[in-house]
């Protein structure tokens, strides 16, 4: 698989899941994104250290690391080879949960078959690993949002980002065509899988609920990702919005 092959697929099976955020802007396509964001565990061949092998394979290239205590989360922002868009790897440690959640999410990992362990296109594939039943959804969602979402999910593209700036428009009037669309930003932090640089305006739109089969049968409406906006706080400067994006007392040292 080359990189514009593995772009695609992991475009595509975004837009599958939130059709509604495909549709209705033109701006909102994958070669616009100025950063996707990506959620994987520290779980075997799902770790961050196995994903982003792969990735570095496609030409990307580390250049930060960060560590996001009260989410969970290591990231690590990787730069493109070209003008495209970045990537924030982040890593959920199960370490967060307490031993009955990390079990149960432990136990539904290790249910994944050995093909689906494999391959470049680990992130495009859907979850790899059965659907939970809904008790365990709710008390892995009640104990840490992250942990839940990767359980119905598995490790997959979040959300993506687009800079207002690079799309020729700026943060209010995009702000509007989102309400307009029925999608409603957040400043809420928590909204966010990381939290944003003061350098940085961002919004953040949760997508649509989606109705979803749960282990058993029962099926839940469930909010699955989003989609962010951002626009620099300070004109002038000469970084991507995507690198200014991580407040930078979460930075670590790349050993």
């Amino acid at each position: 698989m080359q990189r514009e092959e593995f772009l695609q697929q992991l475009w595509l099976d975004y837009i599958h899941l939130h059709p509604e955020l495909g549709g209705e802007h033109p701006w909102a396509r994958g070669d616009d994104a100025e950063y996707l964001a990506i959620l994987t565990l520290n779980i075997g061949a799902f770790c961050a250290e196995a994903v982003q092998s792969t990735l570095m394979r496609f030409g990307y290239r580390p250049t930060g690391r960060f560590a996001i205590v009260d989410r969970g989360l290591l990231v690590t922002l990787l730069a493109p080879p070209d003008d495209g868009a970045w990537l924030l790897l982040g890593e959920f440690q199960t370490g967060a949960l307490t031993r009955e959640h990390r079990q149960r999410l432990q136990a539904l990992v290790d249910r994944t078959q050995p093909q689906d362990y494999r391959g470049q296109n680990l992130l495009c594939r859907g979850r790899p690993w059965p659907m939970p039943d809904w008790a365990t959804y709710q008390g892995l969602e009640a104990e840490h949002p992250l942990a839940a979402w990767l359980a119905i999910m598995g490790p997959r593209l979040h959300h993506a980002g687009f800079d207002c700036d690079r799309l020729g428009s700026d943060l209010n009037s995009l702000d509007r065509s989102m309400q307009r669309a029925g999608l409603l930003g957040s400043i809420d932090p928590m909204q966010n899988v990381f939290p944003v640089s003061p350098l940085l305006n961002y919004r953040f739109y949760p997508a649509c609920a989606q109705r979803l089969p749960f282990a058993g049968g029962d099926e839940h409406r469930i909010s699955t990702g989003g989609i962010a906006l951002v626009q620099k706080s300070l004109a002038g400067t000469h970084e991507r919005a995507a690198e200014l994006l991580l407040p930078h007392h979460t930075r670590c040292e790349i050993a």
